[in-house]
């Protein structure tokens, strides 16, 4: 396989250049297709329960309260979960969560048809989906590096793809959901939802048996209390010494807490009040998941060429602000609809450069604890998005809401323009990424032994 940037990777130890997993694109076929059914779920939820919050409360604040009852267990489980998915296993975590996740989805329609569903049981069952969500996306996130090597992919090439994917499956959810809320109700898309979650788990465990990075960690020392915070720890000092992505990180928890308000609360709201209802938002997020999509696929097709830095940056200032902006000025879907297209555009390219720059600089045996302190700080403000957009439409409107919000967007955008750290976006290290594991284990930068995968 030829790394990244041109580089020979080294044989395997005792392999003579040959390696009897090699070109085998099965397992990495199945994460990106259990992703995309996930993802797809996830779409769902993203319309549907918002939807449903509003028709079964008719209260903005109150469909606010359901997203950060959803979003903060996501936090939790980031926080936490790094070296636990590393004992239980990659395979084994993205089943559980998938399953999990289906049968809390499965409650709020079969509750609501009984009569017995309150409004503190769906923020409950929310906050239960959003608790086991998050470890699982990260287990099948953390498999693309190997798993590229085994089917003989570049890292670029995978993450582009492995986003294209996601954009993809966003874009069918929400196309999917607009309409069936608009012709069969809200609670007919969380049934769907939850037989997606199923389908994901089924895939998993079918096409990752065998693999020996999806398994538990075998050896080394047993998980007391001790070596989870020694492991937690590992982690979140690796992602504060590394000062690019400390900055990533920084700047996606701005992002992704404003993000949160636009598809929590304002989008919703905007639909109901000025677009018509929600196969106008159904068709609004489909367009922007395409346009995405095509963005992901045409920088991992042409993207190398470019400086990532400069390619970041135009495509987070197109993606951020803008739609802000132009739903607090019209009542009408056609100019929003050309906005979002140039915004999903610009989004595309994130990802595949932000996955990139993440899989080179860490190192596979911190790579679940590091993501997974990574992933606790880009959703820290997510929790709060929603919840005060919504406190801040109730009080002070749409409109005024949509213009701070969009503002604070653009300011936050500038900052790979600002700070020197992001210089070193366009750094690589082609040749720690593809080196194959070792065939005996390297010295442990912590007392105990840094446990690997058998």
């Amino acid at each position: 396989m030829t790394a990244p940037g041109g580089h020979t990777a080294p044989t395997a130890p005792g392999g003579h250049g040959t390696d009897p997993t090699k070109n085998d694109r099965t397992p990495l076929a199945t994460v990106l297709t259990a992703n995309a059914v996930s993802i797809t779920g996830n779409s769902l939820t993203l319309i549907g329960v918002p939807w449903f919050a509003l028709d079964t409360t008719g209260s903005p604040g109150k469909a606010g309260l359901v997203a950060f009852c959803a979003a903060l267990p996501v936090l939790v489980s980031a926080i936490a979960g790094g070296p636990v998915i590393d004992r239980l296993g990659r395979r084994r975590v993205s089943i559980a969560s998938d399953l999990v996740c289906g049968l809390a989805l499965a409650a709020i329609p079969l509750l609501h048809h009984t009569g017995v569903l309150e409004f503190w049981m769906l923020c409950a069952l929310m906050a239960v989906n959003g608790l086991c969500h998050a470890p699982g996306e990260m287990a099948r996130h953390v498999l693309v590096p190997d798993l590229a090597r085994r089917a003989g992919t570049s890292l670029p090439r995978a993450a582009s793809l492995y986003d294209a994917v996601s954009r993809g499956a966003r874009m069918a959810g929400a196309a999917v959901a607009g309409l069936l809320i608009a012709f069969m109700g809200a609670d007919t898309v969380l049934v769907l939802d939850a037989a997606t979650f199923a389908l994901s788990a089924l895939l998993v465990a079918a096409g990752l048996r065998g693999v020996p990075s999806a398994e538990p960690v075998r050896d080394g020392p047993r998980l007391s209390p001790a070596r989870y915070r020694a492991d937690l720890r590992q982690g979140y000092a690796f992602l504060f010494r590394a000062r690019l992505l400390l900055g990533i990180t920084v700047m996606v928890m701005v992002t992704n807490g404003l993000g949160q308000s636009w598809s929590a609360v304002l989008l919703p709201v905007h639909a109901r009040e000025e677009l018509g209802g929600p196969a106008a938002q159904g068709l609004l997020v489909s367009v922007f998941g395409g346009c995405a999509l095509a963005g992901a696929l045409l920088y991992g097709a042409v993207g190398d060429r470019f400086p990532r830095r400069a390619v970041f940056t135009a495509g987070f200032l197109l993606g951020g602000a803008p739609p802000f902006v132009v739903a607090a000025f019209t009542d009408t879907t056609a100019p929003l609809l050309v906005t979002m297209a140039a915004a999903g555009f610009g989004v595309g390219v994130l990802n595949p450069i932000l996955t990139t720059v993440l899989y080179e600089q860490v190192p596979d045996a911190l790579r679940s604890r590091v993501m997974g302190a990574s992933t606790a700080g880009v959703l820290l403000t997510t929790p709060l998005g929603g919840l005060a957009a919504g406190l801040l439409v109730e009080r002070v409107g749409l409109t005024a809401t949509l213009l701070g919000v969009g503002g604070l967007y653009f300011l936050t955008t500038l900052a790979p323009l600002v700070f020197p750290s992001w210089r070193t976006m366009d750094a690589t290290a082609p040749e720690e990424v593809s080196r194959p594991e070792p065939s005996r284990p390297a010295p442990a930068p912590e007392p105990g032994g840094t446990p690997r995968r058998r």
